[in-house]
């Protein structure tokens, strides 16, 4: 019989006071300027790995088990130590400190979700409660850094022209028409893995692609580049993002189409319309660039 074990403690809440600030020159499209980080705020997420757990499994044996909320404990006293300013650091740092600490764990796998705030001073940070937010995810095993990913998640983007949908195949399920253009409202999840994952496991900046400035990449994008369908723009997204970003090694799409129902529609101005969410059901697209 195999067996493949993973346990963890998810979604601990931290929420880290007066970070390193960093600061990255803006792209010309992108109105990031830098994170002053009053607070790095975000929800962490661990899952150790490995064969020395089996025993708990079969035999009820917890001699080899890390309590979760040990683990929760942990997160929170190495959080203190981190003294870095991102989401690919503390991830890094988390899982490097778990992997050290705990020898007998094969692997460790920590996920950061930022809970995004926006700084105003050294003493005044707000929260933004959209969905929008940057991940970072690391894995360490006893070799060092295994893997390292970041992104940007939750983003809703909308516009009223500028994409179109047609000369689809047709067979006698068919119902949709063609349109040459359309309004569009998207969900879209970005992540990316780094040439030199190392450097910036480092969390100091180095090699850092911030994922506000991805997110303010994607927008530009978005609101210029005329599509003819998801698949299209997923495409020109992940294309303009290796070039602009030298230091990604991949970057990975995950597309919803939302686009609303169209309710009513003006008979002296067919521009004006009323929109209303649609049915549940909605389109789902991918899309993975890497370079050769």
């Amino acid at each position: 019989m195999k067996y493949d074990i993973s346990y963890g403690k998810h979604d601990i809440s931290v929420y880290r006071s007066y970070a390193a600030p960093l600061r990255v020159a803006p792209i010309p499209e992108s109105s990031f300027t830098g994170r002053q980080n009053t607070v790095l705020a975000a929800m962490v997420s661990v899952d150790v790995y490995g064969a020395n757990f089996l025993p708990a499994y079969t035999q009820g044996d917890n001699s080899m088990v890390v309590a979760t909320d040990t683990m929760k404990n942990f997160v929170y006293a190495q959080a203190l130590e981190y003294d870095g300013a991102t989401l690919e650091g503390l991830a890094s740092f988390l899982a490097q400190r778990f992997a050290q600490t705990y020898p007998h764990m094969q692997a460790v796998r920590v996920r950061i979700d930022e809970i995004p705030f926006e700084s105003h001073s050294d003493k005044l940070a707000s929260w933004d409660a959209g969905t929008d937010h940057g991940i970072a995810v690391a894995e360490w095993d006893h070799s060092g850094l295994r893997d390292l990913q970041a992104g940007r998640l939750g983003m809703r983007m909308i516009k009223l022209t500028g994409s179109a949908f047609a000369d689809f195949q047709r067979d006698r399920y068919t119902t949709l028409p063609d349109v040459r253009d359309r309004p569009l409202h998207v969900f879209i999840g970005c992540r990316w893995r780094y040439i030199e994952p190392a450097a910036v496991a480092g969390g100091g900046g180095d090699g850092l692609v911030p994922s506000e400035q991805v997110r303010d990449h994607l927008l530009h994008t978005f609101d210029d580049f005329v599509s003819m369908s998801i698949q299209h723009l997923l495409h020109e997204m992940g294309a303009r993002l290796l070039a602009r970003f030298r230091q990604l090694r991949e970057v990975d799409f995950a597309a919803q189409n939302r686009l609303w129902d169209t309710s009513a529609t003006s008979e002296r101005d067919p521009q004006v319309r009323v929109f209303s969410n649609p049915k549940p059901a909605h389109g789902n697209i991918t899309l993975r660039l890497t370079r050769s």
